[in-house]
């Protein structure tokens, strides 16, 4: 039979643990870790799908044809999402946790490139 005991100890004088382990572990934290990413897939694609929304209905009075209407979009863009403290948390927690790279790549707006700027600097200085 297989010893499955764990012992864990330093040389500090600190408690020793010790345990068994039953199962199969490294497929039971494969399975959480997939899960967790699968999560976070899926709110930063929320995320990206409601500021995509949001440039959308902003550029009906915000021209996209110029770099100024670009720079202005993305600057209401980002004032909807402040004074949104619900939208803004969980665009912060996507961000977070799946990066601004990860987020530039799901937004498609001519303007998604300011608005990816901006939050970037809004995501270090929060």
């Amino acid at each position: 039979m297989d010893d499955k005991s764990i012992k864990i100890g330093t040389n500090t004088g600190s408690s020793v643990v010790s345990g068994n382990v039953e199962g199969d572990v490294s497929s039971e934290i494969k399975n959480s870790f997939n899960k967790n990413t699968q999560k976070e897939k899926q709110n930063l694609a929320e995320a990206a799908r409601e500021i995509q929304e949001l440039l959308k209905e902003l550029e009906k009075t915000y021209p996209t044809e110029t770099t100024t209407g670009k720079m202005v979009l993305a600057t209401e863009t980002i004032r909807c999402i402040e004074n949104n403290p619900s939208l803004s948390k969980r665009i912060l927690s996507a961000l977070k946790t799946g990066g601004v790279k990860a987020f530039e790549k799901l937004l498609n707006h001519p303007a998604a490139s300011f608005v990816v700027g901006a939050l970037e600097d809004w995501e270090k200085n929060k």
